[in-house]
């Protein structure tokens, strides 16, 4: 059966802009390299421990969310200033801020209206009624921090408003209600002296006993001022602050309408119309995240700096089938970003970020578990339904129940953290219970319920356990160690983990050698090994990436050293940790990842098929893949290369893993030197496995191409070990006929380099 060939659209008003900016450009290694940070937090490091639950990394979430390219407003603001296309003609003109937020209300409003309630829509129709100037103001503070306050003498767009003072007026109304007036009674003083200029604060405080020669340091002044009586105003008089109800109180009114007479008006947006505008945004990207940035992904493509991939656009006008579960998924993001938040983006969390997210569990377990009965009732039905088991295994993402499984699974690791091992258990074994949503982390699920079970559960209801009682729990975990290596949903890189842990609980429970499980038919295939020496500059740390000294005395990367040493073996390198992988399936599967398949392509801003991270992307297109392998096996992969780059390089379209920063020339000389066979065995694994498997490759990637030889690395510095993605990767590419090294980077003291080269 002779493969569907993919059919495309081009919209020319929204197809523009990608997702995903290009990566940086991968340096050789004749020159410095590009450091590349380590997508490994101190909070994932701090989990690699035994005791305690991993939380996934970004490779292992695969999220879909918009990742916004790196451009400032300024930036936007020149490119339509710069557009001769586009001269302002007031009353004719539209700016792309305005044709972007419009672009996101019509769509949204035509086919999913039955989200949003009366009155909802009614603030909706005030939008649209807005003059042009208001509309602008709007949108410009919307894409700012919707919660701040701003002061109208700092406001200058120009271009698009002839008068500030007017617009502001006119979102003020008491008719339209969409910002308000900073007045004492709605802002503190943080928020006032945020918004006042180091000089302007050394001038309020000059009236009062404050001192500082830094904003921190008068700000901090002013609140412990602020908790007098009295305080000396402007011209040495004493003020007395009273309160509403006459008697005395905090000077903070006081203090405040000072510094309102220093900046003048100030306006923020009311927070429930910011709030149903970004609900709107949630419903129009199919969002996973809760992104109050979103708008700018339609304003970069109306720009058409860049470009997205050409398809046709098919939404699901029921993916929220009521208003009611839209709120309940809004809610949940916004829940899953401040965990998110709490967990990873401060670094090693605190006791306190702990007890917070453990408190966002507690409130979210009961709803979890209602949802999990329900989607077991929901399976029933649709039981002999393949095509609609397919479109759902996507399509749940989009759910609260795929949201509160993740912070479900955040919480199983605090639970771990305060010890609370019996809770722990008991969560780990109701994820496992569900067989719908993340599948890609039941296997890390079984590898810490074993580890539960065999070392904490016997001392949860005695603080000395009997021998009879280990001995019971070991086995539990023993049967959990088999029953996740018989679980089909259980991934590969979680096998070599499981395997061993189940020997070693074997010979703990003295079961008798022929008995025990063989796993000789398994082994990995481990990589050749090479040792390379040079001067670390720091200290190894968690989560601290190590610094060396390069081959001409500037400090470096480990990867980069190594990248030397090679590179005096005539190879010539690059630090790419799979980019480069990622680079060729995507130029060789560009045009079966954009295939027309229903429900994939739910907006016009994706990089990827939503089913890319899941089985449904290889289910839905086997053919067409199947095909696409064998003319890889044949040798073509240069011809499909050649094709995809004429006709999108110069648009520079992006696509998930692609990197127009490798040069033509540099991709089709390292696909000859992969070869056919090789190349498409690669692909083959990324078709079936791309969640899991476009993480844990090899940091190196080396070509001789007049050899026509290539070889992968994997740099490891002391103390430092494979993951088991990454021993999968090893395996994958011997087993493909490709040279793979582990080098290790073995530290020496100066005075012995010194020693050497004397």
């Amino acid at each position: 059966m002779p493969p569907r060939q993919p059919t495309l659209l081009r919209d020319r008003d929204v197809n523009e802009l990608p997702q995903t900016p290009p990566a940086k450009r991968p340096r050789l290694s004749g020159s410095k390299a590009a450091k590349t940070p380590s997508s490994v937090t101190k909070t994932e490091s701090s989990l690699k421990e035994e005791d305690a639950p991993q939380l996934d990394t970004p490779e292992r979430e695969g999220g879909l969310s918009a990742v916004m390219p790196t451009i400032s407003e300024n930036d936007i603001d020149k490119e339509e200033e710069d557009d001769p296309e586009k001269p302002w003609v007031p009353g004719e003109h539209k700016s792309v801020y305005v044709q972007a937020f419009d672009l996101a209300l019509d769509t949204v409003l035509e086919h999913e209206s039955h989200l949003f309630s009366e009155e909802e829509m009614e603030i909706f129709g005030k939008y649209r009624s807005l003059s042009y100037e208001a509309q602008y103001l709007y949108i410009r503070l919307f894409l700012r921090k919707t919660a701040a306050w701003f002061r109208l003498d700092k406001i200058h767009y120009d271009r698009d408003i002839t008068d500030v003072e007017e617009a502001a007026k006119v979102l003020l109304g008491p008719t339209v209600g969409f910002a308000e007036e900073a007045d004492a009674s709605n802002i503190t003083l943080d928020e006032c002296s945020r918004i006042l200029s180091l000089d302007e604060l050394k001038t309020v405080a000059k009236g009062t006993a404050c001192t500082g020669s830094t904003k921190a340091q008068l700000m901090a002044s002013l609140k412990r001022g602020s908790g007098n009586q009295s305080t000396l105003g402007f011209g040495g008089n004493l003020k007395l602050s009273v309160s509403k109800t006459g008697s005395p109180g905090g000077n903070n009114s006081y203090l405040i309408n000072k510094i309102l007479e220093v900046t003048g008006r100030c306006i923020r947006l009311t927070q429930p119309v910011s709030t149903l505008f970004n609900r709107l945004h949630v419903v129009f990207y199919r969002s996973t995240e809760y992104d109050e940035k979103s708008l700018k992904t339609i304003i970069l493509s109306r720009m058409r700096k860049l470009n997205f991939p050409e398809y046709i656009v098919c939404r699901t006008s029921n993916l929220f089938s009521s208003r009611a579960e839209l709120l309940a998924y809004e809610e949940a993001i916004k829940l899953q970003l401040s965990v998110d938040d709490l967990l990873q983006n401060s670094g090693v969390p605190t006791k306190q970020a702990l007890e917070q997210v453990l408190e966002i569990f507690e409130s979210v377990y009961p709803k979890w578990q209602f949802l999990m009965d329900d989607e077991k009732e929901q399976a029933r039905e649709i039981e002999y339904d393949r095509e609609l088991q397919i479109e759902r295994a996507y399509l749940r993402r989009f759910t609260t129940a795929w949201v509160l499984t993740r912070i479900v699974h955040k919480g199983v690791y605090v639970l771990g953290r305060f010890k609370q091992h019996a809770r722990e258990h008991e969560v780990l074994t109701k994820l496992l219970a569900q067989k719908d949503f993340h599948k890609a982390r039941r296997g890390g699920w079984y590898i810490r319920k074993a580890l539960v079970e065999e070392h904490y559960m016997a001392s949860v209801s005695s603080s000395s356990p009997s021998e009879a009682e280990k001995k019971k729990w070991r086995q539990r975990a023993l049967e959990t160690c088999i029953a996740a290596l018989q679980d089909p949903d259980t991934h590969l890189s979680f096998h070599y983990d499981l395997q061993k842990r189940l020997n070693k609980l074997e010979k703990k429970q003295k079961i008798a050698k022929k008995d025990q499980h063989d796993f000789g038919h398994a082994q990995l295939r481990k990589p050749t090994t090479r040792t390379v020496t040079g001067v670390r500059l720091n200290e190894v740390g968690l989560g601290r990436k190590t610094i060396w000294r390069g081959n001409g005395g500037e400090e470096c990367s480990v990867e980069e050293l190594c990248l030397d040493h090679y590179r005096m073996d005539g190879w010539k390198g690059y630090h790419c940790e799979g980019r480069i992988v990622r680079t060729l399936f995507a130029y060789l599967f560009f045009d079966i990842m954009f295939l027309f398949v229903p429900n994939v392509f739910e907006t016009a801003f994706q990089t990827c098929p939503l089913d890319l991270f899941t089985d449904a992307f290889y289910t839905s297109r086997a053919s067409e893949i199947n095909h696409r392998l064998v003319e890889i096996s044949n040798g073509q992969a240069g011809e499909i290369i050649e094709r995809v780059d004429s006709s999108e390089r110069e648009k520079e379209t992006c696509v998930v893993g692609l990197s127009w920063d490798y040069t033509k020339e540099e991709v089709l000389e390292i696909a000859e030197c992969i070869g056919g066979d090789a190349l498409s065995t690669i692909c083959k694994i990324l078709c079936q496995e791309y969640k899991e498997r476009s993480g844990g490759m090899p940091d190196l990637f080396l070509l001789n191409y007049e050899k026509k030889d290539c070889m992968f690395v994997e740099v490891k510095s002391e103390n430092d070990h494979l993951s088991d993605t990454q021993r999968l990767w090893i395996h994958a590419l011997s087993t493909a006929g490709l040279k793979v090294e582990l080098c290790a980077c073995i530290a020496q003291k100066e005075n012995e380099e010194e020693g050497k080269s004397q």
